[in-house]
């Protein structure tokens, strides 16, 4: 029987090191099957490009402005319940600081393996570098590598698995955590608003609650870009994600929405946003294609706000 584990996640192979040897062709190197699943082209996928059928596009401006706060604060509300994801433009996080933390994320993960490992997820945690919730030996695997850390509240933070190369690294994440934890109090107000609550309720429930940030790498799979995922289709169990891409070049988000599957379009620096389980406004399947056949690696930055 193959073992089961419900705390931490079982060491896998590093996703990084693997697309290298395959994508060399080097001694024949072929993707292991587990990381293959069904060919992800069989189900339609809806082209974002389209007005009528791309995800809500949000603008904090005008949910801060008097004039268009009662208007922008029902689109919010529509987005919420009916996509469960929205694009989040002026957001107001400086584009210093997201910048820093891409560039400390990108030298993460440029080190060499043997670096990486020092942070290394350990038995009883899913923080730490490798992969999240692999649970047994015989399931399917995502095509990509992670660093998963709790960021907030500070006195949370475990600091054995922050990594201190490049030699700004912690500074540039607690910069865009407390950045982030500020925006998402400031969203989480104004749906509350959106739906006749009063502003201050539903961020009570998240304030001082932990935040965690994941940092996924999807390496290029030239050998078998229409079978492999980099992040299978789920829900967030969580209250808020904001996800941040590193590149707009190169497109694999998509989210499932009346049983198609829409293709993000992501916005040159906006947050995607994803309403989670817990705030119970709506459930939407999630699913991230790391199909590249090109000399293109994806990262993408994700920051959770839960609720105890």
């Amino acid at each position: 029987m193959a073992e089961a584990r419900t705390i931490g996640s079982l060491p896998v192979a590093n996703v990084q090191e693997l697309a290298e040897a395959c994508n060399s062709r080097v001694d024949d190197h072929q993707i292991p099957e587990r990381y293959l699943s069904k060919d992800p082209s069989a189900e339609e996928v809806v082209a974002g490009d389209d007005s009528t059928r791309a995800i809500p596009v949000i603008d904090l401006d005008k949910l801060l402005d008097a004039q268009s706060s009662e208007e922008e604060c029902a689109k919010l509300a529509s987005a919420c319940h009916h996509w469960g994801f929205f694009q989040l433009i002026n957001h107001g996080v400086p584009d210093e600081v997201i910048g820093n933390l891409m560039s400390d994320v990108a030298g993460f993960f440029k080190q060499p393996l043997e670096d990486k490992k020092e942070w290394s997820q350990q038995a009883d945690s899913l923080e730490g570098y490798g992969q999240a919730f692999v649970v047994s030996d015989d399931q399917k695997l995502d095509w990509a590598d992670m660093l998963y850390l709790q960021v907030q509240p500070s006195e949370s933070r475990d600091m054995r698995f922050w990594p201190t190369r490049p030699a700004s690294f912690r500074r540039s994440v607690d910069a865009y955590s407390s950045e982030a934890r500020e925006l998402a109090y400031r969203l989480l107000e104004f749906m509350a608003k959106g739906v006749g609550a009063e502003p201050a309720s539903l961020r009570g429930v998240f304030e001082g609650q932990a935040q965690g940030m994941r940092m996924n790498y999807y390496p290029p799979c030239r050998q078998a870009a229409d079978r492999v995922l980099g992040l299978s289709p789920h829900t967030d169990p969580n209250g808020l994600t904001l996800l941040m891409q590193t590149s707009h070049d190169v497109h694999g988000l998509q989210v499932k929405r009346d049983g198609r599957w829409f293709a993000v379009e992501a916005l040159d620096g906006a947050f995607v946003v994803n309403v989670g389980d817990a705030l119970e406004v709506t459930c939407i399947d999630c699913v991230l294609f790391a199909s590249c056949e090109c000399d293109v690696t994806m990262m993408f930055l994700s920051l959770v706000f839960c609720r105890s």
